[in-house]
Order: structure tokens, then sequence, then C-alpha cells
């Protein structure tokens, strides 16, 4: 009974995410898209009711996971396809090819209501667009953008550049400027009121009455907020939360050590303090160094973001992480990808270091059926190929085929660095892989790709059930957004670049296979 509680909590969190992220980009129904992704869930727990602990053979989950993302994938990209034709709507009548008098006037009237510029600025905005630039063929109106659609005639990156250029030289900061690409692989362009603009600021509708006033009150500072700069620069915020987070995971070390909870008895053994510290202090370097690798790309790129803040928790890990928030909006691709892919690197060149020591410092136990990759106590290394690569180097002969790990604190804290990676390279959403996939091949193939991960990592957790909360986590991150320019393509190292660090998140997460791990013990 509980495994079908799970099975239909999953399939509820499913169909939310399914629905929220590609309601508007295809025309699949979205029940087909949630049952081809749920098939390997529902298929597994029957088979786990039917046969108990008996395991499911191989040829069956890998056809599940082979086959089922194929189909997901092509299920998405058909219907986008079908989205971006020109079909009307199967419930509105085609548009007739003659309009009355009266309501072509009508629509004349409504179209220039709806006009956030003069005609005057429209005739300005027009010649934003030089014909050897981007050829303008039409500007649609909606209630928060003005699309420019056309034809572009030089690379993407030049045409952006030139467009922003003439918008700001005409317009000054009222509109942001973006590049995008339609359902139809076409790109366009869009300007967009700047939130940061004080146009923008004493545009906003007036109040006509008491809570409009105070709802307009709140919208004004929220805006002001992201204008100022002293609230990007806050290092007594920044420290205290640091002091704060290394107390929490000293005393969570302690724990993992197996340490008391009488303040008395640790006083009397001060080196499960030590020992406590070393954890704690460890990890806040990897930690640290993953936000700052994100810092210094901000910096980089010259956009605005707030110092690396840590968030402590007296339980768990001792620590949630660390994050900076951005206050500036994604220029272009390249941006999003160094952003993305610098806090991964260098989170992961530190934690190696730190896991080679710790590891050499750890002990070697016999293999259980209680040892895993989360039992920092009795720890599987060919759980994960790195891992279990690491530990080879570290241990040498002393690591057998049947060999655990005890971790040292030091080498709880690198395994945990390599976790963290891990997770930030899922391409899922906005977390550094989706980023980093989304700078290669463009939002649309990134959602597909967000959806195909979760779904992998949900039929990892039913192998190996330390993944799960993982997968639940994954399910609750939300879809990337587009930079302003999001058409200009990145360069051949960031591609190589790209590639590596999805390499590097497949040999953290995937075991190694038996074979593998005969060759290297």
């Amino acid at each position: 009974m509980p495994l079908v509680l799970l099975a239909l909590f999953l399939g509820l969190i499913t169909y939310l995410v399914i629905s929220r992220s590609f309601t508007n980009m295809t025309t699949t129904p979205i029940w087909m898209l949630w049952l081809v992704m749920m098939t390997p869930v529902l298929v597994l727990t029957l088979w786990m009711l039917i046969n108990g602990d008996e395991p499911p053979p191989p040829i069956l989950i890998y056809g599940l996971l082979i086959l089922c993302p194929l189909l997901y994938a092509v299920m998405i990209l058909v219907g986008a396809s079908a989205k971006s034709g020109n079909k009307p709507p199967a419930d509105k009548p085609a548009k007739s090819l003659v309009d009355s008098p009266h309501a072509t006037a009508d629509k004349a009237e409504n179209k220039a209501s709806s006009k956030p510029i003069t005609r005057d600025e429209e005739t300005l905005l027009q010649r934003c667009f030089p014909w050897s630039i981007y050829y303008l063929q039409d500007i649609e109106y909606r209630p928060q953008a003005m699309i420019c659609k056309g034809k572009l005639k030089t690379s993407p990156g030049e045409a952006y550049q030139a467009v922003q250029e003439n918008v700001e030289g005409s317009f000054g900061d009222r509109f942001l400027v973006l590049l995008q690409e339609g359902l139809n692989g076409k790109p366009f362009f869009a300007l967009v009121p700047n939130p940061q603009s004080k146009k923008f600021q004493n545009s906003l509708p007036p109040a006509t009455d008491a809570v409009s006033e105070s709802m307009r009150a709140v919208q004004i500072a929220r805006l002001k907020k992201l204008n100022d700069k002293s609230t990007l620069t806050r290092p007594g915020l920044a420290l205290a939360l640091a002091i704060t987070t290394l107390v929490t995971t000293t005393f969570a070390g302690i724990a993992f050590i197996g340490g008391v909870e009488d303040p008395q008895a640790l006083m009397a053994d001060p080196t499960l303090l030590r020992q406590g510290f070393a954890y704690g202090l460890s990890l806040m370097f990897i930690l640290g160094v993953h936000e700052s690798g994100h810092y210094i790309a901000t910096r980089y790129h010259k956009l605005k973001s707030t110092l690396p803040y840590f968030i402590p928790v007296p339980f768990f890990l001792g620590t949630f992480g660390a994050f900076i928030q951005m206050r500036s909006p994604m220029p272009n691709r390249r941006a999003l990808f160094d952003i993305g892919i610098a806090g991964p690197l260098s989170g992961l060149v530190v934690s190696l270091p730190i896991l080679l020591w710790g590891l050499a410092h750890s002990t070697v136990v016999p293999l259980t059926e209680a040892s895993a990759l989360f039992t920092f106590e009795s720890v599987d290394p060919s759980r994960s190929i790195l891992l279990l690569l690491i530990s080879k180097l570290a241990l040498g002969s002393t690591l057998q085929a049947e060999s655990a790990l005890n971790l040292h604190p030091v080498a709880i804290s690198g395994c945990l660095g390599l976790i963290v990676t891990a997770l930030n390279l899922m391409p899922v959403g906005q977390l550094d892989g989706g980023h980093i996939v989304h700078a290669m091949y463009g939002q649309r193939t990134a959602a597909v790709v967000s959806q195909v991960a979760r779904f992998l990592m949900l039929i990892l957790s039913f192998v190996y059930d330390e993944f799960f909360l993982w997968a639940i986590l994954l399910l609750f991150i939300p879809s990337d957004e587009p930079a302003l320019n999001d058409v200009s393509e990145l360069n051949g190292p960031r591609d190589f670049l790209g590639l590596l660090s999805l390499a590097l998140l497949v040999l953290i997460i995937l075991p190694a296979p038996p074979s593998w791990a005969a060759m290297i013990l």
C-alpha cells in the first residue's frame, strides 16, 4: 500500500511539473506526456507488487530507460512543430478574407489603444531596425511586450548589438531588448518595459483605493530595491551567516562521527570538536568556492549580484548550501554558460584534493548490505565511478573488491562536494546544468532535456533509494528563463567544457559496472 501511495504522489507531482513546463510549447496532450513519463514507474511498481523483492530483469529496466525518454522527446518536438504552424485553433473560425468596414475600424481602434508607444515613437522604433541588419516586417503589440517580426540579415550577435544600441539611443533605458527564437525556429526581437527604469516606475497605474495604493507602494519599493546598490553588498550579513553556518556544520560533523550531545562529555574529548570543525570548515570552503565562482563570473560580465550567502540549519548537514542572487538580466547565452559552469568547476577543483586527503585518512571496513553512497560510516565506493577512482588512488592496494570506507570527517565534506557538484550539474531548469544545456542548445531543447533528466532520476531512485530525495527535489526546480540575446550560440571551447561537465556528472552519479570495478580494484 505505501508503494501505491508513493506512485500516486509521484504521478501527481509529475503531472503538475509537465503541465507547467509545456502547456504553451506543444500541442501534444499533457496526459499523453504524463503517461509516457510515468510508464516506468507504473511498470516497476506493478512488478514489485506482484513479485515482491525479486529484482526486475535488466532488459525491462534498460528498455524503459531507453524507449520512454526517446518517445517523450519525440512527442514534445512533434507537438512543438505543430504548434509553430499557422493553423487557426479548432474552436475558432478562420479569419475571413474581407472584413466589414465597421469590424476593420473597431480592430484599428483597439490596436491603437493597446499600443504602449505613440505613432511618432512607432516610426522611431522602425528606424531602429536597419534593413541590412534585420528586415522588419511587422510589429505585434501585446500587453507586456512589442514583438518585432522580420528576417535576420547578419549574425545574431551583431544584429542584437546594433538594435540594442539604436533602441537605447532612441528610448533610453525605457525598454529591454530581447532576441528570442520562436517555435518555428525563426528569431524575433521583443521589447519589454525595463523594471529598473524610472519611467517604468512613473508609468505604474495610479491607485484608485487604499488597497491599490498599498499594492503600488509595494511595487515601487521592490523596484527601488532592485536599483539600490546597497542591497547588493551586505558584508555584515554574509559574515554573520558564514559564522553561524560554521557553528552548525561543526556540530553536524560531530554527529556524523558519532559524537555525544552532552556538552560536558564534549569538553572532555576535544578531539570530537576538532574533527567536527575540520568537517565544517572544509565543507564551507567547498561551498564558498562554488558560489564565489558564480560571483566572479557575474562580475566578469559586469552583472549585478549579491555576495555569496550561506544557509545554516541546525540539523542534516548543518547547511543547505550557499547562494547568490542575480539582480541583472542575463545578457546572452555565453554569459549564461560562463556563470552556470563557473560554480561547479570551481567547487570540483577544490573538492578533489580535499576528498583525496580525507580518503587517505579514512578507514577500510568490510562491505555489507548496508553500505551505500550516503552511509558515511560504510560507503561503497563502487556506487560512483569517480569516487571509486579517487579512492583507489588514495588507498592503493588497501582497497579491495569487498571493501567499504568509514570516512574521515574531511572525506565526508569532500564526498558531499562531489554530490553538490553532481546535483548542480543536473541539466534541469535553473540548476547550473540547466543553464549549461540551455546555453549550448537553446531554451526549447533544454526544456526537453530537463524533463528527460527528471524522468531518469526518478527511475534511478527506484534502483538506488538514496537518490529518491534527489529525484523529488528535481521535480520542484523551476524552468530556466531566456537570456536577452537567446539566439547567439557558443564557441568551440565553451561547447567542449559543456560536454566535459556533463561527462563529469555521469562519472559522479553512475555506479561503476562490475567489470570496471574488478579492473580498477
